[in-house]
């Protein structure tokens, strides 16, 4: 596996790199990928199918000029900015991830075992796709599936201003049941640690020891154009 640690100056086009990290896996790069990124600035992200409306208070997003862009995973929407920590796995699909279920259950329990250590807590995995600490929140993830390749992502919250999303967020219409209607402030945390053992750790856990020098530029400039500033994709539903 090859390791990219690439953040872009513009929200669309950090969330343009990972599908055309996905789209090169699957036409025939010959190496799985893990990549870093930190957000400098404040925006939110909505899941696949999510309704912009149901999910995001819009007037305080215009009021504080805060964006609003659609990824190509599931997943809940997400509110991101300075104190999150972004990884992406472009992963070959073989016996260990032949479907969603089966993914989610492997990758979250490697990643849970490998962060215990440097919390020094037990981490549990709710929802399928979170990592918390008792019954709060610290991590949520999605993913997108291809033929032979699938891209795996989440955040790491690690000193984010969780109350600005309940300014941003409404409370989510669908939600696991360990949430309990809390809301954003009352059902997530940070961790507090600093970026880099987080990195090396899942460094170490992936076995990324080559750097990723093939970074398609071109790519990414197409969907940022095509897509990912387009609001007939942002605010499709």
């Amino acid at each position: 596996m090859r390791y990219l640690d690439l953040t872009f100056p513009h929200p669309a086009e950090n969330l343009a790199c990972d599908e055309a990290l996905l789209e090169l896996c699957e036409n025939g790069y010959d190496s799985e990928i893990i990549r870093f990124w930190e957000p400098q600035d404040y925006f939110v992200v909505l899941g696949y199918s999510n309704k912009f409306k149901e999910e995001i208070i819009v007037d305080q997003c215009q009021q504080l000029n805060i964006p609003i862009y659609r990824r190509i995973s599931g997943g809940g929407t997400v509110l991101q900015g300075p104190g999150c920590l972004n990884y992406s796995l472009i992963l070959k699909i073989s016996d260990y991830l032949k479907n969603i279920t089966v993914t989610n259950a492997y990758i979250m329990s490697r990643h849970k075992k490998s962060l215990e250590p440097m919390v020094n807590q037990k981490i549990s995995i709710h929802g399928h796709t979170d990592l918390t600490i008792g019954n709060l929140k610290f991590s949520g993830n999605s993913q997108k599936r291809k033929k032979q390749y699938l891209l795996f992502h989440g955040t790491f919250l690690l000193d984010f201003d969780i109350p600005l999303m309940d300014k941003i967020l409404r409370i989510p219409p669908k939600q696991p049941a360990y949430r309990q209607n809390r809301s954003h402030t009352e059902f997530l945390m940070n961790l507090n640690i600093p970026v880099e053992p987080i990195k090396q750790t899942l460094l170490q856990t992936w076995k990324a020891h080559d750097r990723f020098q093939d970074t398609p530029r071109e790519s990414i400039e197409y969907l940022v154009k095509s897509k990912y500033s387009n609001p007939d994709w942002n605010l499709k539903l």
